[in-house]
């Protein structure tokens, strides 16, 4: 039976098996020293000359795949590594067995990822992700999640998987389109969020709603954001006022940090609530960093920015658009004033931020139809286009739609800053570079022309023409 290499530090004197990785060789001649490492950690395994497998051993790269029987010994004091949990102990190696060899890889595993161009970590990916700070990172994504799950679980929320083939609608950002084959000429939408799908789940009475959602924009990318990204999806009923829900974010988010990340501490609990027009004339953004000390990457300043506009001018068109979403809750019932003067309605929306970087947004949504008619008349659509376009979440308000509210933190960003990593990349096992591709799998990429026809697509040539005559 394999033996976890993190469990070999209390088995001197014992006969165990591990697999792992070839990490480091050194080979003198009549000894060898090998680096064995698994997803657990990494022990020092000593290799003698008379073992069968010691010439094929020493021509095997780095990286390959090795399966070792030997015992578990002490290591004389004066030779003790300090700086490796199993440092005190080797394994003396008696039984050898190459599961796979690799080729020379196109980066040492454990060279400082800095010295590695991202195009190339990004290609090889499933190489980058044996660095061990790597792997913690992933690992650290995984504990968030699961703790979450198990918090709010205890609260009485209900994780509930809403589709990703869902409706085309007008919510802020450009959607990612799928075409339908089976009702040619229409298209799925992939979502921006689950917006709809939880509103009407608190129509559907499930009143305590979570997801560890996946979502998809199709705009530019930076640092902290990606064409797919995943959040924290959540939703209650029967609330009228942010507090209840920022309360609830606020428990969450201390006891994760006291848990999993330790070693940071938060600068001021309760979390401070700023209002937008407080931040903007303070600190001239809307997601202040209240770090006391800029550098200490070890300091967690949460806070929550409220009484954000409802509406605001976009600058490409000049027409009036959600600063948060069109469901969002107004701070009035006055829809005269709603759209005759948008530009001094208030939004009963909140965003949560963290040093700096907004993490979450989230919103008292409107229950009410003629209030959410009145916000996309301002917007700019028509009765018909609402209908059109809303018309399924409309019609299901006509059926009792209880108060809600929720928010939808974003996990990329929460754990690339407990991670303290400069960008999301590095705590997302396959990320997209910054214009949106996949180095590994090289994707996007043409489709079969079958593939094509069947969608009833055409792909139009938009290269631009060349008109120059050379003579």
């Amino acid at each position: 039976m394999r033996t976890n290499i993190e469990d070999t530090v209390d088995k001197a004197g014992e006969e165990v098996t591990l697999c792992g990785w070839l990490a480091t060789k050194r080979d003198h001649g009549k000894i060898m020293f090998l680096d064995l490492r698994d997803r657990t950690g990494t022990i020092q395994v000593v290799v003698e000359r008379n073992n069968e497998k010691y010439d094929e051993v020493a021509l095997t790269k780095v990286e390959s795949t090795l399966k070792i029987t030997g015992t578990v010994k002490e290591r004389p004091e004066n030779l003790v590594n300090k700086e490796m949990p199993t440092g005190a102990i080797e394994l003396s190696a008696s039984v050898i067995e190459i599961l796979s060899k690799a080729d020379d890889v196109p980066f040492a595993i454990d060279e400082n990822k800095s010295k590695v161009s991202e195009d190339v970590r990004l290609k090889y990916r499933y190489l980058d992700l044996r660095r061990k700070k790597m792997h913690d990172n992933i690992v650290l994504r995984s504990k968030v999640i699961k703790f979450i799950r198990d918090y709010l679980a205890d609260k009485g929320f209900i994780d509930i998987e809403t589709p990703n083939l869902g409706k085309s609608t007008p919510e802020g950002a450009r959607d990612y389109l799928v075409p339908s084959r089976q009702q040619q000429g229409k298209f799925y939408a992939l979502p921006q969020s689950p917006q709809q799908y939880k509103q009407l789940l608190m129509v559907a009475g499930f009143e305590k709603y979570y997801q560890i959602a996946r979502c998809f924009r199709d705009e530019d990318t930076r640092g902290d954001r990606q064409a797919e990204f995943t959040q924290l999806d959540l939703e209650m009923s029967f609330i009228e006022n942010e507090e209840e829900l920022l309360s609830l974010i606020e428990e969450l988010f201390i006891a994760l940090v006291e848990k999993l990340t330790p070693e940071k501490h938060i600068s001021q609990i309760p979390f401070p609530r700023i209002k937008y027009d407080v931040a903007m004339e303070q600190y001239q953004s809307d997601k202040p960093d209240l770090r006391k000390k800029k550098d200490d990457d070890n300091e967690l300043a949460f806070a929550f920015v409220t009484d954000f506009p409802m509406f605001e001018k976009s600058k490409d068109t000049g027409r009036w658009t959600a600063v948060h979403h069109p469901f969002t809750m107004p701070q009035t019932d006055n829809i005269d004033a709603i759209k005759n003067n948008p530009e001094t309605v208030k939004a009963k929306q909140y965003d949560f931020v963290l040093n700096g970087y907004e993490i979450a947004g989230g919103s008292i949504r409107t229950h009410k139809p003629e209030i959410l008619e009145a916000v996309f008349e301002v917007l700019g659509h028509s009765k018909e286009q609402i209908r059109a376009q809303f018309g399924h979440l409309l019609q299901a308000f006509k059926y009792g739609v209880p108060p809600h509210g929720g928010i939808a933190p974003g996990l990329d960003r929460i754990v690339m800053l407990l991670a303290g990593e400069p960008n999301i990349r590095e705590v997302i096992a396959f990320p997209k570079t910054g214009d949106g591709r996949d180095l590994m799998m090289e994707a996007p990429s043409p489709v079969d022309a079958t593939q094509l026809d069947d969608l009833s697509l055409k792909i139009l040539d938009k290269t631009p023409k060349n008109d120059t005559v050379v003579e």
